[in-house]
């Protein structure tokens, strides 16, 4: 008997779970006083969409985190003096010259510090490609109208970061004190004096007397190292928690609305993918680090006011601004014993109000349409003509006023003239993105049109057939329930209108100018001319009936058509 319960003793035992583990009892103690486990089992499951293009947001992240680890790194070597001192160091081509405490530690920091070289240059990479990963993004951004409602205080935070960015970057290579940075400060000084009145007070603020003084190195630092660079965290928190909040949004397809959300779990799957794809960019960022020179400040020397390095060149997302002043004629003013420099005050002022027309874009266009709904399905670039041209156009004037902005290098290397080069900057910057406006439309209304014959005819399958009476077709192949959603699930909106100045009675009414000035704008964006109009279900029957739906032969198209009637009706 005693055995037999004894038995049964030892079953229960192996039955019964053991004594909860160390990591158990610590989540057990985190969740009774803070409630993580109801947070998280309602948000780590969460459903994200999936496209290619999200990973430009990605690298703009990840890129971000690996400026913040080198940035850390090269704190801890960098002097931001600029008390002069006699180099003395492992390079000897710089022994014996007279230099800035401050590039003294740089030029350390690249041959005494191990591993110095490589931080320095993954650093300066990092943030090259954190700016350019940001442009991308944004351009992805606008061209899918992903910045309209509830995303527009995301595409705020987004320019934000991008504005700051340029900033950072800015006072970033201005640290080391060699010549091309000393150059570029030359410039910026020269640019804070071309303000009126208040530019000269500025400027001796900022420098701590005349240029170049002795105090810009050391207020520079902390303004990178700490004030920009926090304010960019803090901004980069609050847009991914709207991201995971409002999350992406996806395109068209079978079973996407604007109330669901077709992709996979925030975990395992998202994070495993995010976790892999940081490992990816930091991988090439460290490859081109280790293989690509980047700023090798030893090779163009400590900065001095009477000398300025061949082909100095900005970084290239300063170019735009580099390039509006290189081009623009020196006309000046002189009233009451004071000179307005316009030639640079000018090109100042109009750098911060391009950027400030793409902040406010979404809420333009939200007051141009009167278009209040949530939108979390993203448009594709081509129906949307107008904003898809502007956005390129864009991009075109970027583009020329970086011609611009070396100018000097675009000359020599091609043996063109450097006056030739500054006139085609001057003319194209007006010329040329206006004809990537008309052009880019233009293709976005072929696309459109193909799209259009496409759902109405079949896709071409090169495959040609004999009628009985003779005469020979391309035989189309039909398109599929979820292809005839995607070309047709895009909305058309019917531009505002003021309506008739003169009511039933005679009397005229009175019509507020913003109502006009959103009329013309409406019309511009949205008026007969600028778009393709999809099918109607009408149009598709008939095209049925009348044997253009795959040219006959082909099932199915009962139900293409109440695919594309259902995708109408949305």
């Amino acid at each position: 008997m005693s055995s037999t319960s004894g038995s049964g003793l030892t079953q229960g035992d192996s039955t019964r779970p053991g004594p909860p583990g160390k990591g158990e009892n610590l989540a057990d103690w985190a969740d009774g006083r803070l409630g993580l486990y109801p947070m998280a089992r309602a948000n780590l499951r969460k459903i994200f969409p999936d496209h290619w293009s999200f990973m430009f947001g990605e690298i703009c992240l990840y890129s971000f985190l690996i400026v913040i680890l080198t940035g850390i790194y090269l704190t801890l070597f960098f002097e931001p003096s600029a008390a002069e001192v006699v180099y003395h160091g492992a390079y000897t081509p710089l022994n014996g010259v007279r230099m800035t405490r401050a590039f003294e530690s740089t030029v350390d920091i690249s041959f005494e510090v191990r591993g110095g070289l490589l931080i320095r240059q993954i650093h300066h990479w990092a943030a090259l490609v954190f700016v350019a990963g940001m442009l991308v993004h944004m351009m992805r951004v606008f061209f899918t109208g992903a910045f309209r409602k509830p995303r527009e205080i995301n595409w705020l935070i987004g320019w934000t970061l991008l504005m700051l960015a340029l900033i950072t970057g800015l006072t970033g290579y201005s640290l080391p004190d060699d010549l091309l940075s000393g150059t570029g400060l030359r410039f910026a000084h020269g640019a804070i004096l071309s303000v009126p009145i208040v530019g000269t007070y500025l400027a001796f603020f900022l420098f701590g007397g005349e240029f170049p003084g002795d105090d810009i190195i050391a207020r520079l630092y902390p303004v990178h190292i700490l004030l920009l660079p926090g304010i960019m965290l803090g901004l980069v928190v609050a847009h991914l928690i709207l991201v995971f909040y409002h999350k992406h949004t996806q395109f068209a397809g079978p079973g996407r609305t604007e109330k669901n959300v077709v992709g996979a779990p925030f975990l395992p799957v998202y994070v495993a993918k995010a976790g892999g794809f940081f490992f990816l960019v930091f991988g090439v960022l460290a490859i081109m680090g280790a293989v690509v020179t980047i700023n090798p400040v030893w090779a163009l020397g400590p900065y001095r006011p009477d000398l300025v390095s061949t082909g100095a060149q900005p970084d290239w997302y300063l170019g735009f601004s580099e390039g509006l002043i290189r081009v623009m004629p020196s006309w000046e003013i002189n009233a009451w014993g004071h000179t307005l420099q316009l030639g640079v005050f000018i090109p100042f002022t109009l750098f911060p109000l391009i950027m400030m027309a793409i902040a406010v874009y979404p809420f333009i266009e939200a007051w141009v349409t009167g278009d209040k709904r949530e939108h979390h399905i993203a448009q594709r670039p081509r129906n949307a003509p107008t904003r898809t041209g502007l956005g390129v156009a864009w991009l075109t004037l970027y583009g020329v006023l970086l011609i611009g902005g070396g100018n000097d290098l675009w000359a020599t290397h091609f043996h063109l003239s450097i006056n030739t080069i500054t006139w085609f900057v001057r003319i194209g910057s007006f010329v040329v993105p206006a004809l990537a406006f008309v052009i880019t439309r233009r293709v976005c209304q072929g696309l459109q049109l193909r799209d259009s014959e496409k759902t109405l005819h079949g896709r071409e399958s090169g495959t040609l057939k004999r009628l009985p009476h003779g005469e020979y077709i391309e035989v189309h192949t039909p398109l599929t329930q979820g292809e005839l959603h995607t070309l047709t699930a895009h909305e058309q909106p019917v531009p505002f209108e003021v309506g008739p100045e003169v009511d039933a009675n005679g009397v005229r009414r009175p019509v507020k100018r913003s109502d006009r000035l959103r009329a013309r704008l409406a019309k511009a964006m949205y008026g007969p001319g600028t778009y393709v109009p999809k099918p109607t279900v009408e149009e598709y029957r008939r095209a049925l009936q009348n044997g253009h739906g795959g040219h006959g032969g082909h099932g199915g198209h009962g139900g293409h058509g109440e695919q594309t009637e259902e995708s109408q009706s949305r």
